[in-house]
């Protein structure tokens, strides 16, 4: 499969300069303390995140990413989304603006240097009150389409990402200075060279929250049969229009997309509830099993059975 590497935007000579070992080792510090084993782990301030992996991997894991801010203490990540790929780490951020099956590969982790990060859920009504504030004589044009953004980071956002951390550890903060922290975060993340592209999360007629409504159905009803005509009309756009504006956001057609969320849903069902491989095709729309089969190997590498055999003996990975 022909891949495209997706590289940061440059970075501009008079913007803040990046983090330095200090202010990082900090927040790897803190994230450690929270993330104490490998996994991931739902933080008491609402919609944070930290994850730890000692190990690097070889074979993807497959994810639905749901739209948020990434940033990395330590180690490196690739993620491959359709045909492209963005590699990041402790020089880069990544945001996703709409709800992505991914598939992602650890590539920098050991045990003495684990693999350690922050994930910030964005909610595109906060995006939206925020980027009055920072661009409050409206938003300069945009012309490219996209979902994934990658940039490098600056030293304000990871003191900022420090300083919300530090709120968990003390009475009161969470629930007080923590939204103030993560707006913090938001009016950075709006400043920088990905900004106004972010902010078209938070507009109705904006390309990238068009194709975040359609798939939001997509999401509720994977099971039931598509019709791009439907979907289009959801949305108001042409057929052809929505077509090239989905594929340009989300780097795979509205089928593509439909058939990625049935076949990671039906690994999860029979990993997770101990179901056979025909009820779970069945449960997410398939009416053929051997398409169901072959599409599932032709995915995942290995028939369903197999797949599902090998996963349960290993341990750590999450589905």
């Amino acid at each position: 499969m022909k891949t495209n590497v997706k590289t940061p935007l440059a970075w501009r000579a008079d913007k803040i300069p990046g983090p330095n070992e200090a202010d990082t080792a900090k927040l790897s510090r803190l994230i450690a303390a929270y993330a104490p084993h490998d996994g991931s782990f739902e933080l008491r301030i609402p919609g944070l995140h930290a994850s730890r992996l000692s190990r690097s991997n070889t074979e993807c894991f497959h994810s639905l990413r749901l739209p948020s801010l990434c940033i990395v203490a330590q180690g490196a990540k690739t993620v491959i989304v359709g045909q492209e790929v963005y590699e990041y780490d402790a020089s880069r951020m990544i945001v996703f603006s709409v709800a992505l099956p991914v598939a992602s590969q650890i590539t920098q982790a050991s045990h003495s240097e684990p693999y350690l990060a922050l994930k910030l859920d964005l909610d595109p009504h906060k995006i939206a009150d925020l980027v009055l504030k920072v661009f409050p004589h409206g938003l300069p044009p945009v012309q490219e389409r996209g979902a994934v953004y990658i940039t490098a980071i600056d030293v304000s956002i990871v003191n900022a990402a420090t300083r919300l951390m530090e709120c968990l550890g003390l009475p009161g903060d969470a629930e007080l200075l923590a939204p103030l922290v993560m707006d913090e975060i938001l009016i950075r993340l709006l400043r920088s060279p990905i900004g106004v592209r972010v902010a078209q999360m938070g507009f109705a007629e904006s390309s990238v929250h068009r194709v975040a409504k359609a798939i939001s159905w997509l999401r509720a009803n994977f099971s039931q049969p598509m019709r791009v005509e439907g979907l289009a009309g959801l949305v108001h756009m042409s057929v052809s229009s929505f077509h090239e504006h989905f594929k340009s956001v989300t780097s795979m057609s509205p089928l593509h997309y439909q058939k990625v969320l049935r076949l990671q849903e039906a690994r999860r069902l029979m990993l997770s509830t101990i179901m056979d491989a025909g009820t779970a095709s069945q449960r997410v729309g398939y009416l053929s099993a051997s398409q169901f089969s072959r599409e599932y190997s032709r995915f995942f590498g290995s028939a369903p059975t197999k797949d599902i055999a090998r996963l349960r003996q290993e341990t750590g990975l999450r589905v």
